[in-house]
């Protein structure tokens, strides 16, 4: 009787079934993706306008028309919610690929090139990390684009603003994938298949992106998911700071901004969005949590 092995697929999916609290966040995430992409239906089939503003219907209470109530301006807070997820979504999924990836190329050149290169690379990643975030990122979202020569009109698009904070998460996020990348590859070039590809005569491009990379997809993965929380995060303050997404348009740290004055008169605009904010980035780190025991072996004899 012949015995049936599973793929690496379905060990990693039958892994991660079992991690009840990263399955009920992946679902989370995804419900929350559909509905900020869908968001632009959503308010047409209902009927509604979120940029709006009707100040005669100001701090309406939750009703059919509009399910979570009304802002202080009387636009809908349920599409100003999912308005705002699509945009903080986007900034932390989109930086933590684009961290990702530039990491990534980093941190698989310095690993596998090593010598000067490689310390080049990962003294230009410390001084990186030792900077002060917050600080650096205020200053980078506070450089005014039309100075450095760009268009005036584009510099105050409610889509370069949208990139600008992509970039500037994206330029400050890359060192973990970098150092961790590097890590991988400085093991990984000394094992069989990478001595066998130099042996037959395979060029460092070549091994570095077609045997090493892939081998390290798995820790390069887990750590994508858990910065994207942390790229949220840093969106929603620089939002909250007046430096991130400008209104009209709606990111959830921009709503808190809005709402912080309204504390005691109406908290429910301070509420959902810094528990939107809160769920996401919790879903994001259990995910991550599923992934690094699925992607281990050792969790199966666990």
């Amino acid at each position: 009787m012949t015995a049936t092995v599973a793929s690496p697929n379905r060990l990693l999916w039958r892994r991660l079934l079992r991690h009840r609290l990263a399955q009920a966040s992946l679902a989370f995430l995804v419900v929350m993706l559909v509905l900020a992409l869908t968001a632009p239906l959503i308010a047409a089939a209902r009927g509604v306008d979120p940029t709006a503003t009707d100040l005669f219907r100001r701090f309406e209470p939750p009703s059919a028309q509009h399910w979570l109530g009304t802002d202080d301006l009387g636009r809908d807070l349920l599409q100003r919610l999912l308005d705002g997820g699509r945009v903080s979504l986007l900034v932390g999924l989109a930086g933590a690929i684009l961290s990702a990836v530039l990491g990534a190329v980093i941190g698989v050149t310095a690993g596998y090139l090593g010598g000067r290169l490689d310390a080049v690379l990962m003294r230009f990643a410390d001084g990186v990390i030792s900077l002060p975030l917050l600080p650096l990122l205020i200053v980078l979202a506070a450089i005014d684009p039309a100075k450095l020569g760009i268009p005036r009109e584009l510099a105050q698009s409610e889509t370069f603003s949208l990139y600008r904070i992509v970039a500037i998460v994206a330029l400050t996020g890359w060192t973990t994938a970098a150092r961790l990348v590097r890590a991988e590859t400085l093991s990984l070039k000394t094992r069989d298949f990478a001595r066998a590809a130099r042996a037959l005569g395979a060029q460092p491009l070549r091994i570095m992106y077609r045997h090493i990379l892939p081998n390290a997809a798995g820790s390069l993965v887990v750590a994508t998911t858990m910065s994207a929380g942390a790229l949220i995060l840093l969106e929603s303050t620089l939002s909250f700071l007046g430096l991130g997404t400008q209104p009209p348009a709606a990111s959830w740290g921009n709503m808190l901004t809005g709402a912080q004055e309204l504390l005691h008169e109406a908290p429910l605009l301070t509420l959902w969005p810094g528990l939107l904010i809160f769920l996401t980035v919790i879903a994001f780190n259990f995910v991550g949590d599923g992934l690094q025991d699925a992607l281990d072996p050792r969790s199966e004899r666990r």
